[in-house]
């Protein structure tokens, strides 16, 4: 972060007036003109300056249009002084990373009123490594009132400019046994910095299963600094169909090994999320079977007329689109919109496919051996290809069919005890939840659907995750 932290004592430096910037004000002093991000600085209208002390550094402090700025004010020394340079690095942070704004004060048992002013503090959003974002403090110390009250004002007006930001937002908590964890990480973690970015909450309870990260990042302060700080992106959604009836929306789905999968999990329920996870992985590799299927799919076109049509809400295939056939014998198919990262693959189950390029990623294991196929799922958790296999095929397309063309494939519910899945019906694995169909499913792609809060991606290549069942 580009700015020293605050020691234990603060020496608080009163400041005089403010310097509002007349309509053609002489933005900053040609002393900090040496970069292209000054130069860029000295464009901007300069909406208020003044002094605070920052860290023990009494400062003067410059807030643009977009961003604000500061450098310590120092002796006057010779021109070329390259030590004064130094000590007189400008340093900024820009206003779209601030989400909140409070007046520092300092309160004593004696006091009935409001405590003794320090000054501001400005709430912050940084960017951390592997995606993730955390809250950090800067405090601009003044014990002037009219002077802090003119900046928080002028602070407080910026923030409600940024239109993207919720106002207020209705959380869904579940009420499970086994949600009990996430439930008190809300109130410990999420509902304070809501309130804290003045974001009203109506807590209800759900059964409804939270959505998980588009962005494999399992962070809640990274999440709720999105939505505080209103980054929005448009996000890819399928529709999944049978004969014609609609079953569900989604963003990924496994039929085959992915489903069984998820099935044998759902009966562990008692189990905690990883030993489920790893149990339910043993015990259908133990059972491995190749599901006998027919998948006609419609190849990407990147053309830009096609996707402009399709941005514009005409999902369906052209007449003139050729569909492509393939059957055989399959032990996992996967068709995702997105790349589903996750803490077992950390560079995504489909890392060639994006949030939001209209398309989606169709993944085909064909039948193999059991410890081919094994090196073919430990391949997710490393930097490797893990579509690098003779039995593996890629495609990129818009629209998929999966047809079972018997029930020698059908989950039965003799084969294990207690199994719930229902008769004649092929288990799906859409977004973590156990969807049952009996015959063929229709995913089709609807190119930027929604508006999701996130942030973009940086690939992370340096992950090493492992499950235990291997």
């Amino acid at each position: 972060m580009p700015w020293r932290r605050r020691r234990n004592r603060v020496s608080a430096l009163e400041g005089g007036r403010e310097e509002e910037a007349p309509p053609e004000a002489a933005a900053v002093p040609s002393a900090l003109l040496t970069s292209p991000q000054q130069t860029e600085a000295a464009a901007e209208r300069i909406l208020l300056r003044g002094i605070f002390e920052i860290g023990r550094d009494s400062c003067d402090v410059v807030l643009s249009e977009r961003a604000l700025r500061w450098r310590p004010i120092q002796p006057e020394r010779p021109a070329g002084d390259s030590q004064y340079d130094l000590l007189c690095k400008e340093e900024f942070i820009e206003l779209k990373d601030i989400f909140s704004v409070k007046l520092k004060r300092r309160w004593s048992v004696k006091q009935q009123r409001s405590g003794t002013l320090l000054g501001i503090t400005l709430f912050i959003c940084l960017k951390k490594e592997q995606n993730k974002l955390k809250n950090s403090t800067l405090d601009l110390i003044n014990l002037s009132e009219d002077h802090c009250d003119i900046w928080f004002r002028q602070f407080k007006k910026i923030l409600a400019g940024f239109p993207n930001r919720p106002k207020s937002l209705k959380i869904l908590l579940n009420p499970q046994s086994h949600k009990k964890e996430a439930t008190q990480v809300y109130y410990q973690k999420v509902e304070p910095l809501l309130k804290l970015a003045g974001i009203k909450t109506d807590v209800t309870g759900s059964t409804n299963v939270l959505a998980h990260s588009l962005h494999g990042v399992p962070h809640v302060i990274t999440a709720t600094l999105h939505i505080i700080m209103g980054h929005v992106e448009l996000v890819d959604v399928c529709t999944f169909s049978t004969a014609g009836k609609l079953l569900r929306f989604g963003f990924s789905a496994m039929f085959g090994f992915g489903g069984r999968t998820l099935a044998l999990a759902e009966k562990y329920r008692w189990m905690s999320p990883n030993q489920r996870r790893d149990f339910a992985v043993v015990k259908a590799l133990a059972k491995l079977k190749a599901e006998d299927c027919e998948i006609s799919f419609l190849p990407f076109n990147s053309s830009d007329d096609v996707q402009e049509r399709r941005a514009q809400g005409s999902p369906k295939s052209d007449c003139n689109d050729q569909w492509q056939m393939i059957q055989g014998q399959f032990l996992n198919v996967s068709i995702m919109a997105i790349p589903c990262l996750c803490s077992v693959a950390p560079r995504g189950l489909a890392p060639n496919t994006r949030l939001n390029n209209g398309s989606m990623a169709l993944i085909i294991a064909r039948n193999t051996s059991r410890p081919e196929f094994i090196k073919h799922l430990k391949r997710y958790a490393s930097v490797k290809n893990q579509f690098n296999f003779p039995f593996v095929e890629t495609y990129t397309v818009e629209e998929v069919k999966v047809h079972p063309r018997n029930n020698t494939g059908v989950y039965d519910p003799e084969e294990e005890e207690d199994e719930t899945a229902s008769e004649n019906c092929f288990p799906w694995n859409v977004d973590g939840d156990l969807m049952e169909v009996a015959s063929e499913v229709h995913i089709r792609l609807h190119p930027r659907l929604i508006s999701l809060y996130g942030g973009s991606m940086e690939e992370i290549n340096d992950s090493k995750v492992t499950s235990n069942c291997f």
